[in-house]
């Protein structure tokens, strides 16, 4: 698959069969709340010609489920599944529509397109956070959502993930770079891609220890 990162926790995934979106933050909503944490990066705005069949939020806080950004791609006239645990699931099926709102709660699985996805375990400070583990047959790919590093994860986890997408930026109940690199080496990927930075700090990603580490460039392919 291709994968381009979009952005903090952003991830659009595409093949010739199936175009992913997760957590889409297109917007400068946070701002308005916590006024140091604007935009740094401008959005191009042919990102919002694409049509994705799936769309997924692991949690509910703005910066992953934006209604700002979910107005642009979801409404009453649009027909994709939206993947989406509880304390999503509740807003976003509000819009109704055509679209297909299925409650992605931990352990849940649906198939399209021959693609598997799987809710996981994170753990957050949303009441029913996931990440999700997408399997298009030939590899698996673990998007972690916001989550600290818990024991209780690791059950959820295949032991053959080609490529993990995992934050690194250490505040908000996430994973700081020591605790993510740790991650790492327990569920030992192919290789793993911090996200997560960029938007509101100036974190250097590149401190990221992981030895198969891959730095994202933001609205760019990621080379994996």
């Amino acid at each position: 698959m291709k994968i381009t990162w979009l952005g903090q926790a952003g991830l659009l995934f595409e093949s010739d069969e199936i175009r992913i979106m997760i957590d889409p933050y297109l917007s400068d909503s946070v701002r308005k709340i916590e006024p140091k944490k604007f935009r740094r990066v401008p959005v191009p705005e042919e990102l919002f010609k694409i049509e994705p069949d799936i769309m997924i939020f692991t949690h509910n806080h703005l910066d992953h489920y934006d209604p700002e950004t979910v107005a642009r791609y979801i409404t009453s006239e649009t027909s994709m599944t939206v993947l989406a645990p509880r304390s999503v699931w509740n807003e976003v099926s509000k819009i109704g529509g055509d679209n297909n709102y299925i409650q992605f709660n931990r352990h849940t699985t649906w198939t399209h397109n021959g693609v598997k996805f799987t809710a996981v375990k994170a753990e957050h400070s949303d009441p029913t956070p996931i990440g999700v583990i997408i399997d298009d047959g030939e590899r698996k790919y673990y998007v972690t959502g916001d989550t600290l590093y818990n024991e209780d994860i690791f059950s959820d986890i295949p032991n053959d993930i080609y490529a993990v997408f995992l934050p690194v930026n250490g505040v908000g109940n996430n994973m700081n770079m020591e605790d993510a690199r740790s991650f790492c080496e327990r569920i030992n990927p192919e290789f793993a891609v911090p996200i997560h930075c960029g938007m509101f700090d100036d974190i250097d990603m590149n401190a990221f220890g992981y030895k198969n580490k891959v730095i994202p460039e933001i609205y760019n392919k990621i080379k994996i």
